[in-house]
């Protein structure tokens, strides 16, 4: 039914997310960003706008959570392994994030963290055999 998803969140500093996503190994659509928004990669058809608070504010008239003290959402991401979820949560850790919890159930695994601005980020592995319904190697 859909394409592409392109998920909306406030930032306080878009410079400062722009430095803070370049830290973790992800890159940006210039084409659409600017000064207000940046437009993060996530993923072939994952989209991620991080629009500067104000700009965010315009699309509707209701309050805009503080994602740092109420809980708006959790963007939860695959990695290709185990050792993929911790590369990444341990950069984002290094680059300013709040680490979050870990989940170990043996066939999946996911650790999480919350960014510059409290937004929550899941990031998970599946044995993909598991996934699938095929027994486990």
């Amino acid at each position: 039914m859909h394409n592409t998803i392109y998920v909306n969140l406030p930032v306080a500093d878009v410079a400062r997310s722009r430095i803070f996503f370049t830290d973790l190994g992800y890159t940006f659509d210039e084409v659409f960003s600017d000064d207000k928004a940046i437009s993060l990669v996530l993923g072939e058809n994952i989209v991620a706008m991080l629009l500067q608070r104000d700009y965010f504010d315009s699309f509707h008239p209701a309050t805009t959570a503080d994602a740092s003290t109420t809980k708006e959402c959790i963007v939860c991401l695959d990695a290709d392994s185990r050792d993929g979820v911790d590369a990444l949560v341990d950069r984002a850790v290094a680059a300013g994030a709040t680490p979050g919890d870990t989940e170990d159930h043996g066939f999946m695994y996911g650790r999480s963290y919350s960014d510059l601005d409290g937004h929550s980020w899941q990031i998970m592995w599946m044995d993909p055999a598991t996934a699938t319904g095929a027994e486990p190697e």
